[in-house]
């Protein structure tokens, strides 16, 4: 699977393989299937800015 960082703070990462417990996210899911509503724990930027490191 994917790992993904937030392009607007550059701290935030998100792997696929984990989840993300901290903000309700299970494993295995992608980005694009988080929630409209959701934000980056660290910098509040909405899901279109995890960015695929394979982008960076």
């Amino acid at each position: 699977m994917t790992k993904y960082t937030c392009n607007v703070c550059n701290v935030f990462e998100y792997d696929e393989d984990e989840g993300n417990a901290d903000t309700g996210i299970e494993a295995g899911t992608k980005p694009e299937d988080f929630p409209d509503d959701w934000e980056c724990p660290i910098c509040g930027a909405d899901k279109s800015h995890l960015i695929s490191n394979y982008e960076f």
